[in-house]
């Protein structure tokens, strides 16, 4: 646990969710602090400004001279460090940093990181379910659920799960997690990295000083350079090897396996497609490497029923299956559903595809392989609709609402296919996050 001074001059910039929990941590502590925040009046300003009357926070344009003569910032995950004062800042000396900075120097438990363009949500409920099943007061948090600092008002965890996206990796330079791994690398948040190399550093950041990594065999991008002292484990898709985790057979059926050693049936996991197992095989990579007990590993997957709006099967309505996979905002997430999916069907059967959005600058045309496989049809709505029209070669449709689009998705599919939400984009041009996106879809479709 790092030595925490009190007279530093820190501002805390972006009141969002992380933080507001860096906010309640301060005060919590006695920490002197001012605030800022780029909107003229963010959510919950007014109530901040009531209950401590004597914190300084500044809205609006960020003021370079100001910031550059604090000790330390500790920015936000929703703002960018590539803004020009905080910028003018970092040349001025003044240290750039996030709440799992402030975290990871407040514990001394170990810590299994875990970040990727896609699944990164699911893969770390499913450690932290591991790890209750075994007896172990876990917490679990991050990008996902509760922000790290908010779980640290009570007591500290005997281990925490905790997914990380690439923008807290930014300024996060104290992780030295116990086990870390980087699940996928695909073009994402183009919006806000100047190209691929800067996204694939940001998330590379998260093996700094870990001990233990976990590799996607099947994803070149996720392999570390690192010192020859740090153990890794990898999985795929494959037959397993030793240190390797994958798909083993035997008299026709698949297993999880590692090594020479059958783990389960793939046949009992609960969940849609290909990218369920390879979650599965992701997860128990990561248990292992951080120890915990194979058999509560395998009641947790036997058990976990998946996150809402990650090919979360909805209904089965005149031969048609309904998936909400609503948190697919990335051209990678959409892929994975498709090909997952793809080899569920029956021989004939397609699989009709809603998507369209806020495409983040990302390119759609690796869309158009596992369509021409696996797709019968594609209903468009949303920013980017034309886009993914140009870039996928099958009979296209397009929408203007949910409503609309669930309609003529019911038109397209015939008895056997699967009519999947998986929008390849963000969500914000027409709903206020995927939830809210996935819940609409849901809600149509329950109203055919």
């Amino acid at each position: 646990m790092g030595l925490i001074t009190s007279d530093k001059k820190r501002i805390v910039i972006g009141l969002g969710i992380t933080g507001m929990s860096v906010v309640r941590c301060f005060l919590r502590e006695g920490l002197p602090f001012a605030v800022a925040d780029t909107r003229d009046v963010p959510p919950g300003l007014e109530q901040l400004k009531s209950d401590h009357p004597e914190l300084e926070v500044r809205t609006g344009p960020l003021d370079a001279d100001w910031l550059s003569n604090a000790s330390e910032l500790i920015v936000s995950p929703g703002i960018a460090i590539a803004e020009p004062a905080i910028q003018a800042a970092a040349d001025a000396g003044v240290a750039i940093r996030g709440d799992i900075d402030l975290f990871c120097e407040r514990i001394s438990a170990p810590v299994i990181a875990i970040t990727g363009s896609n699944a990164k949500s699911t893969v770390t409920t499913l450690v932290g379910e591991m790890a209750k099943a075994a007896g172990i007061d876990v917490g679990v948090g991050g990008n996902l659920g509760t922000p790290v600092l908010d779980m640290l008002a009570e007591r500290e965890q005997a281990l925490y799960v905790l997914e990380l996206s690439s923008f807290q990796l930014e300024t996060t330079h104290l992780l030295r997690a116990e086990v870390a791994t980087v699940l996928n690398i695909s073009p994402d948040h183009l919006d806000r990295y100047d190209s691929m190399q800067d996204y694939y550093r940001a998330k590379h950041r998260i093996f700094r000083g870990c001990r233990k990594a976990v590799v996607n065999r099947d994803d070149s991008l996720t392999l570390p350079l690192l010192p020859k002292g740090v153990e890794q484990l990898a999985y795929h898709a494959g037959r397993p090897d030793l240190k390797l985790f994958g798909i083993a057979q035997e008299q026709g059926e698949d297993y999880l396996a590692v090594g020479l050693d059958r783990l389960m049936p793939v046949a009992e996991l609960p969940g849609l497609g290909q990218h369920n197992t390879v979650n599965a095989l992701s997860a128990l990579a990561l248990g292992f490497a951080a120890g915990l007990p194979q058999e509560a590993m395998l009641q947790a997957l036997r058990e976990f029923r998946g996150l809402p709006h990650r090919c979360e099967f909805i209904v089965e309505k005149d031969g048609v299956s309904w998936v909400n996979d609503s948190k697919g905002t990335n051209v990678g997430a959409t892929v994975a559903a498709l090909t997952g999916l793809g080899p569920t069907l029956a021989e004939g059967a397609g699989i009709v595809l809603i998507a369209g959005g806020v495409g983040k600058g990302a390119e759609f045309s690796e869309l158009n392989s596992p369509m021409q496989r696996f797709g019968r049809g594609l209903v468009l709505i949303g920013e980017d609709a034309p886009k993914i029209a140009a870039a996928v070669d099958i009979e296209t449709r397009h929408a203007d609402s949910m409503a609309d689009a669930v309609a003529q998705a019911a038109e397209l599919a015939a008895p056997g296919d699967i009519v999947l939400l998986s929008p390849a984009c963000a969500s914000f041009d027409m709903f206020k996050n995927f939830n809210v996106r996935g819940e609409a879809f849901v809600q149509e479709v329950e109203a055919l």
